[in-house]
């Protein structure tokens, strides 16, 4: 699968591609945010898209019945989003999340996780949603998930903060830091619709509120960043095998 507005990479490939792929950020209007004097946005619906898809429900505290997790947006300076595929659901992605434990701090669980998912210890917080957002396990995976974790989760309520990446791409490791399981086996910076584009059906609207949310972050120095490549005619693809 090609990705047009990313940079991809695994244990063994590098892959760059340089395209025309100006994104129209005026799409977006503002909400409050926690933690940030950013105002956030909202992502107006594809006109591709057939059916109008509700939004997730929100609250102050996460509801019975679902599982407590973090979910990480981290950016890099040109306000790309760090998107990864995972190893078990083919042409799937989406940005790193994993569960909290009881009464642990939830920003410190979102630093965590993203340390034991991708590696990365450089990150700056910026902002953290006002509200829990949730989702629901597909009905076909509903009952493998929870045999695996001896639970009877509807779902999980997703607490999501935004990082700024400060360090040098060469500390992205998909393995981690050796802690877990590997989940992921490429990674992309991508811009907010093509997160959306990719992102699985049960969390696309979760991440239509991510990106309202944050979404005026996304936008800042959107002249000088997303339409660096509007000069592009065609795309430039390098690959190069490194050792493991």
């Amino acid at each position: 699968m090609e990705l047009s507005d990313s940079i991809v990479r695994n244990s063994y490939i590098y892959r760059f591609v340089s395209l025309n792929c100006c994104v129209n950020l005026n799409k977006f209007a503002s909400v409050p945010l926690s933690g940030s004097s950013c105002a956030a946005v909202s992502l107006t619906r594809s006109k591709r898209r057939s059916r109008r898809r509700e939004l997730p429900p929100s609250m102050e505290t996460p509801p019975d019945g679902y599982r407590r997790n973090v979910g990480i947006c981290l950016v890099n300076p040109s306000k790309k989003i760090f998107t990864a595929s995972r190893i078990n659901i083919p042409y799937t992605w989406q940005m790193p999340q994993g569960g909290a434990g009881e009464g642990e701090d939830l920003r410190n669980a979102a630093m965590r996780e993203l340390r034991e998912e991708t590696g990365v210890t450089s990150a700056e917080f910026v902002a953290e949603a006002p509200y829990w957002l949730t989702y629901d396990f597909p009905s076909q995976a509903r009952e493998r998930i929870n045999r695996r974790w001896g639970t009877n989760y509807k779902g999980q309520a997703q607490k999501w903060f935004l990082f700024k990446f400060t360090g040098k791409e060469e500390e992205i490791n998909l393995l981690g830091d050796g802690s877990e399981t590997p989940e992921f086996k490429d990674w992309a910076w991508l811009l907010p619709e093509r997160v959306l584009e990719l992102a699985v059906g049960s969390k696309k609207p979760v991440y239509e509120q991510v990106m309202q949310v944050f979404g005026s972050y996304l936008q800042a120095d959107a002249d000088e960043g997303n339409c660096a490549g509007q000069n592009e005619t065609k795309a430039k693809v390098h690959v190069k095998s490194t050792p493991v």
